[in-house]
């Protein structure tokens, strides 16, 4: 499936990210945006105007295809549970991230199914409280992919994805082997999100404890933290489209001991200007 209007070019299997400069590394403070010839295009564009949406009464259906189509690229929680009942589920999930690293906290969002209750995963999570969230990478996404299917709730879907269980050491469900990432989680707290017009339950928030996190030695770096190049993460954009990493840029973070003075000094000629100007 494909929303392309023609044919698309191969995957490029050999594409390696690098590190390039900033947009605009020549960025001092207080400089207004067009200062470069992106920058300036990008300004430009608001001549045509905003559109307005108002959250309380636009149609659900084209909210929700407004905000996944703005709100990029989201990470992707690929989520093992088990049943009361002992059935395996895995599926992947768009409204995740970390919460904080102290204690280890990361969210999922779970929308409830469309005739009211929650979905398999939230339900699961609820009774048997723990989970494993397995980060997705490119070369296994189409086997994750298979898992979205709206199967019903009896039917396991870790044959339909040819992916391997590997056995948690602290939670029931089992971790997916392939992921260079994964983290057993236990039931920190479960939000049900009440829609404010209907009263209904449309969503739970989950939040996961991490008790461990796994991560293969061949995506690690030289000081011990994940390198993105190596991982090959992949994100969700709007509708059915995905994305990989590219190049990506580091910009330092300012420490007041160190820029302090230097703003200071920017401050004090801003209000000098405004200053001579309201004379």
């Amino acid at each position: 499936m494909s929303h392309s209007t023609g044919p698309v070019p191969p995957f490029e299997r050999d594409a390696k990210p690098k590190y390039t400069e900033s947009p605009n590394p020549g960025f001092t403070y207080g400089q207004k945006v067009g200062e470069t010839p992106e920058a300036k295009a990008w300004v430009e564009g608001a001549k045509d105007g905003w559109k307005t949406v108002d959250g309380a009464t636009e149609d659900p259906g084209k909210l929700y295809a407004l905000m996944i189509s703005g709100i990029v690229p989201r990470p992707i929680a690929f989520v093992s549970s088990v049943s009361e009942d002992g059935v395996e589920n895995l599926a992947p999930f768009s409204w995740f991230n970390q919460v904080t690293h102290n204690p280890p906290i990361i969210s999922v969002s779970c929308a409830a199914r469309p005739e009211g209750g929650p979905k398999d995963t939230a339900g699961n999570i609820k009774a048997t409280k723990g989970f494993t969230v397995n980060i997705i990478s490119e070369p296994f996404i189409e086997n994750a992919n298979v898992s979205c299917i709206d199967a019903p709730t009896d039917v396991n879907e870790w044959p339909l994805t040819g992916l391997t269980k590997e056995p948690s050491t602290h939670v029931k469900p089992a971790r997916v082997q392939e992921s260079a990432f994964s983290m057993e989680c236990e039931l920190f707290q479960a939000v049900d999100i009440v829609h404010p017009a209907s009263g209904k339950v449309t969503a739970t928030l989950i939040l996961g404890l991490v008790k461990c996190i796994h991560v293969r030695n061949d995506v690690l770096n030289e000081r011990g933290v994940v390198d993105y190049a190596k991982l090959k993460p992949v994100g969700r954009l709007g509708d059915i489209s995905y994305a990989r990493v590219g190049d990506a840029f580091r910009l330092p973070r300012l420490a007041w001991k160190v820029e302090g003075e230097k703003i200071g000094e920017f401050l004090k000629g801003v209000e000098q200007t405004r200053d001579a100007a309201s004379l």
